[in-house]
This record gives structure tokens, sequence and C-alpha cells, in this order.
């Protein structure tokens, strides 16, 4: 019976990780104030090689400190593929 919870201990924490990545990313849009809001930039980034990643830093209507991370497509378009919202005090996201 022992073993069996062990297993069972086991085998319910290993079904809850997930084998994601950053580009793996569902239901990350752009906000206003991202690169990409409104759609891809005019300017493609031609001298950046593909894979590299670019960071974004603005603040939104709120206040709050936003970064963001592209990375740059074969196509050399961005793919908004990372974003974390600093909301500040009392939630202590600094």
């Amino acid at each position: 019976m022992r073993h069996f919870l062990i297993i069972a201990a086991v085998a319910l924490t290993v079904s809850g990780c997930t084998s994601g990545s950053l580009s793996d990313a569902p239901g990350l849009e752009p906000i206003p104030g991202s690169i990409t809001y409104g759609g891809q930039p005019r300017t493609r980034l031609t001298k950046a090689p593909v894979g590299s990643s670019v960071n974004h830093q603005f603040t939104n209507n709120l206040g709050q400190r936003v970064e963001e991370r592209y990375v740059i497509q074969p196509d050399r378009s961005l793919k908004l593929v990372w974003r974390r919202i600093y909301r500040g005090w009392p939630f202590d996201d600094l």
C-alpha cells in the first residue's frame, strides 16, 4: 500500500509538469504600447540574427511598468513570447 501511494504521488506530480517553451505562448496578444500592437512594424530588423531576442519596456495605461520579449522570426517579423507587468506597491513585483 505504501509503494502504491508513493507511485501515485510521483505520477500526480509528473502529470502536472508541462514541456512548453517560451515560443508556446498561446493567448499572448499585443497590448497598447507593444511593438507589434496594430500590426508588425514597417521597418524590419535586417542585421539582427534570426532567433535573437529583442526586449522592450514601456508604461501601460494604468501607469504600470511592462517588459516584453520578442523573437525575430525567419521572415524578419517579431513574435511576442514573454511579458511581465510590474504592478508595484503593495504587490512587491519590483
